[in-house]
């Protein structure tokens, strides 16, 4: 094509190298997985004009639109600044697209705004994350679903944020007619049991789904006002060891999570590998190489968490791990 292009400055533009010479692909941030129609048009009418005319859907709620030439990357820049704008996400300078691609979008499921099973506004709570965290070019992964059916898939994440409630019983409106207890243990983890034809929930065992308030027919079983979250670590995946997240914290509030990732920002400055390439190393490696005490430090730094809420003392993650002859044990 006879033009030197900066591959780095690309790819923190959030433009991707495309196997084909000379072309690249824009990504868009679409955060908690919510974009107004308009806004949709309006990518509609980039791909068609700078791109060949295709849009790929991302695992992780963005899109990409494909066949751009590297030459038009400043106009397609331009032709975003709407979206961004309608989406409000952070920039350094208007119209020079996204300033960073390494923290990846932040992912939603549909949240309380469309499910029953939803015990928060996960899209509310995901720009809240957003506006905090970007842009930055720390590889970070961060995902909201609005129950423990997990339809987000969290765990893949190196935060997954999880919906809980605390059920409320009113006897004086229950009717003894069990579908709590039913649906509870259908559904749930069977935390539910009659005793002396009232109900009775075992709070240890109670994971805070919220299914009792969704079964119960005369409102006996409500969701609590407060909004709780279960937050799990470290999931990924990847060529090396890829693994599910582990519980950190049940029963935790809004600020001290967006507060724990923001310390947790400043562990990885700190500790991250200088020979990591683009600044790419998981946060779950280096966990592994400092500690998780060193982890625990930083992350709870000025952090006061709610009365109710738990926190694991030591995470053990599971996956695959070789020895030095490569064998895997």
């Amino acid at each position: 094509m006879g033009r030197d292009i900066n591959v780095k400055k690309l790819k923190k533009n959030a433009f991707r190298i495309s196997k084909v010479r000379g072309e690249t692909a824009s990504r868009i941030r679409i955060t908690g997985g919510k974009i107004s129609a308009k806004s949709m048009v309006k990518i509609a009418e980039i791909a068609e004009k700078y791109g060949d005319g295709t849009i790929f859907i991302t695992n992780r709620q963005g899109v990409e639109l494909l066949g751009i030439d590297m030459g038009k990357m400043d106009e397609v820049n331009q032709a975003l600044q709407p979206i961004i704008d309608d989406m409000n996400t952070n920039q350094e300078e208007r119209g020079a697209g996204y300033p960073a691609s390494g923290t990846r979008n932040v992912v939603a499921c549909p949240g309380s705004a469309l499910c029953p099973y939803a015990c928060y506004d996960t899209t509310d709570f995901a720009r809240k994350m957003e506006d905090m965290i970007f842009p930055n070019n720390l590889h970070v992964k961060i995902a909201f679903t609005g129950c423990s059916n997990d339809c987000a898939k969290v765990r893949m994440d190196d935060f997954g944020i999880i919906g809980m409630t605390e059920p409320q019983y009113d006897m004086s409106r229950c009717i003894g007619c069990e579908q709590c207890v039913k649906y509870c243990q259908k559904k749930s983890v069977g935390a539910l049991r009659v005793v002396n034809h009232k109900i009775v929930r075992d709070e240890n065992l109670c994971i805070g789904c919220g299914v009792c308030a969704v079964y119960c027919p005369t409102r006996a079983w409500t969701r609590s006002k407060e909004h709780y979250f279960r937050v799990v670590l470290l999931g990924r995946t990847g060529k090396k060891n890829p693994r599910l997240a582990e519980d950190f914290l049940r029963w935790a509030d809004e600020e001290s999570i967006l507060k724990i990732v923001k310390n947790t920002y400043a562990f990885v400055e700190e500790y991250i590998d200088p020979q990591a390439i683009e600044g790419k190393e998981h946060i779950g490696y280096i966990v592994d190489r400092v500690g998780f005490e060193e982890f625990m430090k930083w992350a709870l730094k000025d952090v006061q968490l709610n009365e109710k809420a738990q926190v694991a003392s030591r995470v053990y993650w599971g996956g695959k791990h070789y020895d030095r002859s490569n064998e895997l044990i």
